[in-house]
């Protein structure tokens, strides 16, 4: 009975009906098989069922999918384990010499921990509750080393393995491996963004910076640092095996468990309580992020059928923007979407509408998908869902205002991350293209 609406009238209904059942408190992934089902009752006779199995099981049923409950997992036993505290005290005497000294740790240590974990607020937790105290108690500024902290947490989306990147790499169908080794040199060059910014503020504002600690001998920075190896050695491990092509991404993620199992009974936290406690964590995640992939797969086959994906390209199309244009158009919307929903859901929601537009104005899908993380890892910090602000607060007992409003440099910074790689792409594609030549 609806099959006269014009497109325009049916994606508003689609639309409206999506954000009602998401107001309505409704879990993403029940919410797209709704509106899915709705699609398809609107514009064509095609029986559900079968879409829907086939769909579903599409969704499911991939090898690159595999390796997603496994990081998940890796990054869940690494939680558990003294990592960040040996971090800490690893980096540390190292980044002493830096003005803003030990605010670096925040950035590096991040840095470190996201190369074996996947997660943002697992980054910004396991760093955070030995930072913070250790700052605080040293005289550091609050809000610098809550800013810092925030915006380093994200790193844990940028650097591989990421778990947000696996969940874009299936959504556009582009290689896992590839949107990986797409993401290193970006995440280092945000590192270099975050550092650069505590240095200049430093240089700016000394009187907010304890003064310096004593110098350390050589000895003793090398001892300091000699539990971070095995660390070390496991992101090198994975790094080496995806640029050589040693390893899928599923075998880096099995390795990298055994890694982090190896790490945790060597740090002696590896337990029976801890490992059941990993393995449920990651099954929970796990399940809700395979419900939105496979929710999101029903409604992007529904979408093809009403034409609206199709339409909306030629539409953008016809209004003959330039690439440049469009891109600060997605820039806008992803910035106020982050305000509103997670960085998972931002990435299902959207691509079955802005991957046409994107390959029509000839962009490259890996490079569009390190831009996409970016962009993701702005939501992390953006009131008033951002996950890395709530883990913060909680953990530092400031309101909700002041950790945002110490986060909001490192957002900017993330923003000028997004021009630097529009402006220069190959950042981001020069590993891919090395690795996988032609």
């Amino acid at each position: 009975m609806f099959a006269d609406l014009g497109l325009v009238t049916t994606a508003t209904i689609l639309l409206g009906l999506l954000m009602g059942l998401l107001a309505l408190g409704v879990w993403i992934g029940i919410a797209l098989l709704i509106v899915g089902f709705a699609a398809i009752l609107m514009v064509t006779s095609v029986p559900i069922g079968p879409v829907l199995a086939t769909t579903v099981w599409s969704s499911s049923a991939s090898w690159s999918l595999a390796a997603l409950p496994l990081f998940i997992w890796m990054g869940e036993i690494l939680f558990r384990t003294r990592l960040s505290e040996q971090m800490f005290l690893g980096l540390a005497p190292w980044l002493n010499w830096l003005p803003g000294r030990l605010l670096h740790v925040n950035v590096v240590g991040c840095g470190v921990f996201a190369a074996v974990s996947g997660s943002s607020a697992a980054t910004c937790a396991t760093i955070g509750k030995i930072a913070l105290p250790e700052l605080k108690k040293r005289g550091y500024d609050d809000l610098m080393s809550l800013g810092s902290l925030a915006g380093s947490g994200t790193l844990g989306l940028l650097i591989p393995p990421s778990i947000p990147m696996v969940v874009y790499a299936i959504a556009a169908n582009v290689s896992v491996i590839q949107v990986f080794l797409a993401g290193f040199l970006p995440g280092l060059l945000v590192m270099a963004l975050y550092s650069g910014y505590i240095t200049l503020w430093s240089a700016l504002n000394p009187k907010k910076s304890p003064p310096p600690e004593p110098r350390t001998s050589l000895g003793y920075k090398l001892r300091s640092s000699a539990k971070l190896l095995p660390v070390l050695l496991l992101i090198a491990l994975i790094f080496c095996a995806l640029i050589f092509g040693w390893a899928t991404a599923t075998e880096c993620a099995a390795w990298g468990v055994t890694g982090a199992l190896i790490l945790a009974w060597w740090s002696g936290t590896l337990t029976w309580a801890t490992f059941r406690d990993s393995l449920l964590s990651a099954t929970r995640l796990t399940v809700t992020i395979m419900l939105i992939l496979a929710g999101a797969a029903f409604t992007t086959a529904a979408m093809a059928y009403t034409g609206i994906p199709a339409a909306l390209a030629a539409w953008v199309e016809s209004l003959e923007l330039s690439p440049y244009v469009l891109i600060a158009a997605l820039t806008v919307m992803y910035i106020l979407l982050g305000c509103l929903i997670d960085g998972i859901s931002m990435i299902v929601l959207t691509t079955v509408v802005v991957l046409p537009m994107i390959k029509q104005a000839g962009f490259d899908l890996i490079w569009f998908g390190v831009f996409l993380i970016i962009l993701v890892e702005m939501a992390q910090i953006t009131p008033p869902v951002g996950f890395n602000l709530f883990v913060l607060q909680n953990m530092s007992g400031r309101d909700s205002f002041t950790v945002a409003r110490a986060a909001l440099p490192f957002f900017f910074l993330l923003v000028a991350a997004v021009a630097i790689i529009t402006a220069f792409p190959d950042i981001a594609l020069w590993l891919p293209r090395l690795a996988f030549p032609g």
